[in-house]
């Protein structure tokens, strides 16, 4: 019987693990371990060293109804950056029925999941909303955000949320149509960023149903153009089958109802 020693710092006893099943047997009265004796390769244990697990490419992530967060909350119409070093800080919120924010609970996961990959990346916000998607990746270190947003109102709000976070040279608004501002784009590389890409595209549920292929067309001309290391966060919710998306097989998925996230990098 092969056996591992379990340190968490929320646990307090000893346990054997063994193999098949992974059935846990106690062994002995319960003790902090403050030892362990240095893994074959490397610095970090490895509980199971002749074999690493292959994150599924989908699964369904916390039940968001019961997430346990330590962020501070939002007062009344506002939104809130809930990590990196705007953490905490209110953005404006019109309320305005055009806009769908990410919920915050979901966007907290989401970028648990990516925001590590986010440090000097140029981070794509489409059909941008209250912008609090782009402003997330600019407190997680992304180099610089690329705001797309049509509507008038909300994009002067995105504006506003900017220069709240003062942040006005590492943020760039378009008030655009997201489809047109893309074409427009992938027609000239010579303006694409140096940096690799982090592109987060969260629109309206709806556009997934009305204009599917436009999203799909759009999704791979830009993954198509994509510097190497780059990041694409799609959110939708149950009507858009991802198996559709460009290089399908790549993307990691994660449920936190109502939302799909697909998650691929490239």
């Amino acid at each position: 019987m092969s056996v591992y020693a379990i340190v968490c710092p929320y646990f307090t006893g000893f346990a054997a693990v063994t193999r098949p099943g992974f059935p846990i047997i106690s062994v002995g009265e319960p003790q902090i371990i403050t030892h362990l004796p240095p893994a074959s390769s490397g610095g970090e244990c490895n509980l199971f060293p002749e074999t690493h697990p292959i994150m599924p490419q989908k699964k369904r992530g916390s039940d968001l109804q019961i997430w346990k967060t330590n962020r501070p909350d939002a007062k009344p119409g506002k939104l809130r950056i809930v990590g990196g070093k705007f953490r905490g800080r209110q953005l404006a919120y019109s309320g305005d029925p055009r806009t769908r924010p990410m919920k915050d609970n979901t966007r907290e996961a989401v970028f648990n999941l990516a925001g590590g990959y986010l440090p000097g990346k140029h981070a794509f916000d489409l059909f941008s909303g209250t912008g609090a998607i782009g402003l997330e990746a600019l407190s997680r270190g992304a180099h610089h955000a690329t705001f797309i947003e049509r509507h008038f109102p909300t994009a002067r709000l995105i504006r506003e949320n900017i220069a709240e976070l003062g942040v006005e040279a590492e943020a760039s608004v378009f008030t655009s149509d997201t489809f047109f501002w893309v074409r427009k784009f992938l027609r000239d590389p010579a303006q694409f960023p140096t940096q690799p890409w982090a592109v987060f595209c969260s629109p309206p549920y709806d556009l997934y149903v009305d204009q599917q292929d436009e999203i799909l067309m759009m999704l791979q001309g830009l993954i198509d153009a994509a510097p190497d290391d780059s990041l694409f966060v799609v959110e939708s919710d149950e009507r858009f089958p991802h198996a559709k998306l460009p290089r399908d097989s790549q993307w990691k998925i994660r449920e936190y109802a109502p939302a799909h996230v697909g998650i691929l990098r490239i």
